[in-house]
């Protein structure tokens, strides 16, 4: 498989095929529609507003569509585009911009990664980074602003966990604050670790990571430009053609339109908003929005019940198996959820809320179930609402998923990332629930799949392989983990396509290669859905199509 790097390479090298005027008819032998009353395909056409005109055999379709442009994609398998249903656009782009410690294998790993990006920095930056995992080093446990201050004294130094709910300061970035950590107080929604003596230890976890953020200097317009730039490219390379990005700001959403109206989005971004904040508040006043070209929307927001599993920030109904007495944090108290999805429903905006661990889950659920019954307009059941990562469930509480209409949004390689700890983290029980696909399935509920970039990779193709193996990239361990909750390649398509657009909202557009949708899909070397599964990680991608419209063209 590619790097990122000489992928994103190749789309900025081949760029976009304008599209033409007339129609165009693509033959393959293997079309995969993800459309059930019609599975399979040889040829599609599609005129020059990108919309799909026939999907069928390419004998008819050939006769039909004579003057047409032919595309042959000889010995390669198409599929609807793919759609992340969970990731973090700008979040992504500034991790390209950032001191990489993804996979670092010790403190000393992660020192030696930042000295060689710091000399890349002026004198008086902040040095920034992402990807820290302390589950992975030798000694599991949380970092201190120590391990940093003796190869950084005085430049500011800061580092997001990879889960993007805890942060990792020097002293020098925890003086930039200029206030007391100390003590036994705790910010709410969050938690400042500290050692022995009452200090503050250097690790600040959810809500708490606000109080070094605030010092942070903000990036320029121009740098967020680049990243967003960045982030596109590296998305649309892998053959995603839609992101359902998760905690988008006003000015992050200006931002996009922005490149919407000058044509630079190279794929469909349904933006959700950031919380009870400015981006809902304009949803309310002025209705969900879209934009003309059809390549931007926000109807939707991002709700936060509970932190991460990780950093056992995850909201957990009895303590967890290896830290007695703690039981995780709710980011948000549940009243505060209910009145924002109250909000949100009032004015018929999507709810997407993030909950990990159990006790996350049933609250969420139980405010859901609540605002439901409350629902003064009781005629709309099309509600859509969405469960963010639904990580860690009460076995009782999964069939509710179903019986609400709720939508389990989730993310295959947190479950391949995590599965050397999660067990130490629940116990044997209360991992039955966890990552649980097919008793998510079986109870009757859909599964929006994605990844969650930049705290997994944004590459979709490691999802479709987590999804089917339940193994790590070594092909371990041999049977899967819990292999029992493995999906079928179908299944994982099905997650990644049409149902990820039907949870978007997106459905009567994109997810199915059907007449009247939006010709959006990709070319693949070999067919994903009977390969044998270890090549699914790196399965080729020849092209990557948006409106009928070709990129990331293969070298």
């Amino acid at each position: 498989m590619k790097t990122l790097a000489a992928v994103v390479a190749a789309v900025f090298a081949f760029g976009s095929v304008t599209a033409s005027a007339v129609d165009t008819l693509l033959i393959a032998p293997r079309i995969h529609t993800m459309n059930p009353e019609q599975p399979t395909a040889t040829a599609m056409a599609w005129n020059g507003d990108g919309v799909l005109l026939a999907v069928g055999e390419a004998a008819a379709l050939k006769a039909r569509f004579r003057k047409a442009r032919v595309v042959t994609a000889r010995g390669a398998t198409v599929v609807p585009g793919l759609i992340d249903a969970h990731g973090h656009i700008m979040g992504l782009g500034f991790s390209l911009l950032q001191a990489d410690l993804t996979g670092t294998t010790s403190k000393a790993d992660v020192l030696a990664r930042l000295k060689t990006f710091e000399k890349t920095l002026p004198a008086d930056a902040w040095l920034i980074g992402r990807g820290w995992d302390q589950n992975d080093w030798p000694d599991a446990t949380f970092p201190t602003a120590a391990d940093l201050d003796s190869a950084f004294p005085k430049r500011p130094v800061w580092l997001e966990r990879i889960d993007g709910h805890a942060g990792w300061a020097n002293t020098a970035a925890m003086k930039r604050a200029k206030r007391d950590f100390s003590g036994d107080w705790q910010p709410e929604g969050g938690r400042i670790e500290r050692g022995d003596d009452g200090a503050a230890a250097g690790v600040f976890v959810d809500g708490a990571t606000a109080l070094i953020d605030a010092v942070v200097p903000p990036p320029s317009e121009a740098l967020r430009a680049q990243a967003l730039s960045r982030a596109l490219a590296a998305a649309h390379a892998v053959g995603l053609t839609g992101i359902h990005d998760m905690g988008v700001s006003r000015a992050d959403l200006a931002l996009y339109r922005r490149f919407a109206d000058e044509g630079r989005l190279p794929l469909r971004i349904t933006a959700y908003a950031d919380g009870d904040r400015d981006a809902l508040a304009d949803l309310c006043a002025n209705g969900l929005y879209r934009h003309a070209g059809g390549r931007l929307q926000m109807r939707g927001v991002k709700l936060y019940a509970d932190g991460a599993l990780g950093s056992r920030g995850a909201a957990l109904l009895a303590d967890y198996s290896d830290a007695p007495g703690q039981r995780g944090l709710l980011v948000t108290e549940p009243k505060a959820i209910e009145r924002a999805a109250q909000k949100a429903r009032d004015c018929d905006v999507q709810v997407a809320a993030h909950a990990i661990g159990d006790r996350g889950n049933q609250i969420v659920l139980d405010r859901y179930e609540y605002l439901f019954a409350a629902d003064a307009k009781a005629a709309r059941p099309d509600r859509r609402w969405r469960i963010e990562h639904a990580q860690v469930i009460a076995l009782s509480d999964i069939p509710r998923f179903a019986a609400l209409g709720v939508i389990a949004s989730m993310q295959p390689t947190h479950a391949t990332s995590d599965m050397p700890w999660a067990e130490t983290r629940v116990g044997p029980e209360r991992i039955k629930g966890a990552y649980a696909w097919q008793r998510l399935l079986g109870s009757g509920a859909r599964l929006a799949l994605g990844s969650d970039f930049p705290v997994e990779s944004v590459d979709p193709r490691l999802g479709l392989y987590a999804a089917v193996t339940r193994q790590d990239a070594a092909g371990q361990p041999v049977a899967g983990w819990y292999p029992d909750q493995r999906l079928s390649a179908l299944e994982a398509l099905r997650g990644f396509t049409s149902d990820a657009a039907f949870a978007g909202f997106a459905d009567a557009d994109v997810g199915m290669l059907k007449p009247g949708m939006k010709a959006d899909f990709v070319v693949l070397e070999a067919d994903p859905l009977t390969v044998a599964p270890a090549t699914l990680r790196t399965l080729g991608i020849r092209s990557t199509w948006v409106d009928g419209q070709k990129a990331a063209a293969k070298p």
